[in-house]
């Protein structure tokens, strides 16, 4: 794809990342600012991120803009890598098969149980007093 952008949107958590991938130099912006800016001083999290373009060998070929929204910072990395994963999809499907075995075009569909009634949170239970 000549100088057309591609986007997909990735989800983890409350989290919603959608994603552009431009032809670049392998940057990464998140709302505006660059990925380090935006996460901290995190490498882990900083590898999550850029997982599917090393196993796709894109890290520099492809410059990402991401607008994430909701969840904490953490939740919002997990988005935008399956974000980049759909977007690379889009861009070759051959890329398909190596990041399904990594896990990572699947939604990872673990979110917060909700509170129940007559509890504390969802499964705690209020301090039981025998006497």
């Amino acid at each position: 794809m000549a100088d057309k952008e591609i986007m997909a949107t990735g989800r983890r958590k409350t989290s919603i990342a959608v994603v552009k991938l431009v032809k670049g130099k392998g940057r990464i912006f998140v709302n505006g600012k660059k990925l380090t800016d935006y996460i901290g001083n995190r490498p882990a999290i900083e590898m999550l991120v850029y997982r599917p373009l090393v196993l796709t060998d894109n890290q520099d070929k492809y410059d990402v803009k991401v607008k994430a929204v909701g969840g904490g910072v953490v939740a919002q990395c997990g988005a935008i890598r399956h974000g980049i994963a759909r977007a690379l999809v889009k861009s070759n499907e051959e890329y398909r098969n190596v990041l399904r075995l990594e896990g990572l075009l699947t939604r990872d569909p673990r979110v917060k149980e909700r509170k129940k009634y007559g509890r504390k949170r969802a499964r705690k239970r209020f301090q039981f007093s025998k006497r």
